[in-house]
């Protein structure tokens, strides 16, 4: 027997040795997801050979479900000690501190990572369910946060709000010292409990921002965008690395050489999709800066018109979870023009606290947990207890107004 393969016995080194699989494909898996992973790159990084590897997940796909029941059963438990708090404020609060104190240690490689449960959706049956039903008990019990006080859409929406925030926070939290974490949570869980109105303004009103119409463009230019917003839905539906060239030809009832006339390759497509809201979202920012009124009047404008675009027949926007998911070498490109759209939300804000319409806050904060609900309104698609019509109201609203505002 190889001195590598564990013994057929439940002990310690055994348990130790799966932990240790389960970290170390963790990582491989948000880099290059469920079909970019390999039993023998996780093998490689564990010091063991493949076979044995094997003797702990007999298949890969065995692997990723592990890593993403493993990392539902971390955020289970942080929900679980939240949920003993004397109120909701509390419990939120305690979650947020619980959650930055474990992204703490996984920074420090005290803990293993976390998986990305985007990629949740490249499993195929019976994985997926099997993860899925595990995640839909975590996000029941989130969602008892907002039960007792709003409706079964409006707390439906709070609660993908809230852990969409979570999934993003790795992208920035990363820009700041683990030291600064306890300043960070506070403002994490003010600008979320509270919002950012200051006070004196009219409320919830935003204006109607119509959306500018693109310019005449060539059949063949036409025909280019009803690929990417089918791969947009697609993606966000399945997954980059689930939503195949096959599954965007056939929704489109093309073949896939008509699926390569227009497009050269599907990263080039996916690149294309993110320019595409790149583009919905700036012009949408624009249109709002534009109106009359305060910033906090403008600010509400531009997030009811990227919700309600979510949700309109040219939506929705492509899903942040997208660029983890790309080649190095055009990730961080994307992952650059992304926050230069959240840099103008964050001007936004703090010309707003600087006229007096919105209340002193991180404005670079908040810019970012205003970008994570846009991404979580995506949800409004495929959440059948929402009423489309309602979108802004049940997304942007929240946000700018806190989880708890009526």
């Amino acid at each position: 027997m190889d001195a590598e393969t564990p013994q057929p016995v439940s002990t310690d080194r055994y348990a130790r040795k799966k932990e240790a699989i389960i970290a170390a494909a963790t990582g491989i898996l948000n880099r290059r997801g469920v079909k970019g992973m390999t039993l023998a790159d996780v093998a490689a990084s564990v010091d063991l050979i493949t076979t044995s590897v094997t003797y702990y997940f007999k298949k890969k796909e065995d692997l990723a479900v592990a890593c993403f029941l493993s990392s539902i059963e971390r955020f289970d438990n942080l929900i679980t000690a939240a949920l003993g708090a004397r109120d909701n404020r509390e419990r939120l609060h305690s979650f947020l501190r619980l959650y930055l104190d474990l992204n703490r240690r996984v920074r420090l490689a005290e803990e293993a990572p976390l998986a990305a449960f985007a990629d949740i959706r490249a499993l195929k049956e019976p994985h997926q369910s099997q993860v899925g039903e595990a995640y839909k008990q975590l996000f029941r019990k989130v969602r008892t946060l907002f039960e007792a006080d709003f409706d079964r859409a409006e707390a439906n929406a709070r609660a993908h709000i809230l852990l969409e925030q979570l999934w993003w926070s790795s992208n920035w939290l990363s820009r700041y010292d683990i030291e600064d974490y306890g300043r960070i949570g506070e403002r994490f869980y003010d600008i979320l409990a509270n919002g950012i109105d200051a006070g004196n303004n009219e409320g919830w009103a935003p204006a109607l921002v119509e959306f500018i119409q693109l310019p005449p463009v060539s059949h063949r230019e036409r025909a280019r965008d009803t690929f990417l917003k089918a791969a947009t839905r697609l993606i966000n539906q399945h997954g980059y690395r689930g939503a195949s060239v096959e599954k965007i030809s056939a929704q489109l009832n093309v073949t896939k050489g008509s699926f390569y006339h227009h497009n050269e390759a599907k990263d080039d497509l996916v690149v294309a999709c993110f320019e595409r809201s790149f583009d919905i979202m700036k012009r949408l920012q624009s249109a709002a800066m534009r109106e009359p009124g305060t910033q906090w009047q403008k600010l509400c404008s531009a997030a009811a018109a990227l919700v309600e675009f979510q949700v309109s027949d040219g939506g929705p926007l492509l899903r942040t979870s997208a660029i983890s998911a790309l080649p190095e070498n055009i990730r961080q490109d994307m992952l650059n023009q992304w926050n230069r759209v959240s840099d103008r939300f964050s001007a936004m804000i703090s010309d707003g606290i600087a006229e007096g319409s919105i209340r002193p806050i991180d404005s670079v904060i908040a810019a970012q947990l205003l970008n994570a609900t846009l991404n979580a309104s995506a949800s409004m698609r495929i959440d059948h207890h929402a009423i489309r019509e309602h979108a802004a109201r049940l997304y942007a609203q929240p946000m700018l107004m806190g989880l708890f505002s009526k």
